[in-house]
């Protein structure tokens, strides 16, 4: 008499190759994700009753209450304005821009800013206010 070995009839599932591929897209998903954040400038926004979200993807163009601008945390004198925007809207695929303003920059100044965005080919040119949610 032989002694005959019992098959096991239960099935294994191996799930390390699903644990692997959650990791990658995971990883995957962090680096390709795009953070916005605003510069530290202390600005007074001024208020509006219909003022509308701005998109996150829109490029952002700051003016502090001396009248300075700045693009990229970077100061910009208005005559360069338009080259930097040509340039960051070459590679944007909405072509809008925010303007960050305080409340108590002169209408001219915000005037001569968006005249060099829309010269630089932005399609859209918002003004950030209070109630702004972008």
């Amino acid at each position: 008499m032989r002694y005959r070995e019992k098959k096991d009839d239960s099935q294994h599932v191996d799930i390390s190759p699903l644990i692997d591929m959650v990791f990658i897209l995971l990883i995957f998903f962090m680096v390709t994700t795009t953070f916005v954040k605003d510069m530290n400038l202390e600005i007074n926004r001024p208020s509006t009753s219909s003022a509308a979200p701005a998109s996150s993807k829109a490029i952002r163009v700051y003016v502090d209450k001396l009248g300075e601008v700045y693009i990229d945390e970077q100061p910009v004198k208005l005559w360069v304005i338009q080259s930097i925007m040509r340039d960051a809207l070459k590679y944007s695929t909405e072509k809008s821009v925010l303007i960050v303003i305080d409340e108590g920059v002169a209408a001219g100044k915000l005037v001569n800013v968006v005249d060099q965005i829309k010269l630089a080919g932005a399609k859209d040119v918002g003004v950030a206010t209070v109630t702004e949610a972008g």
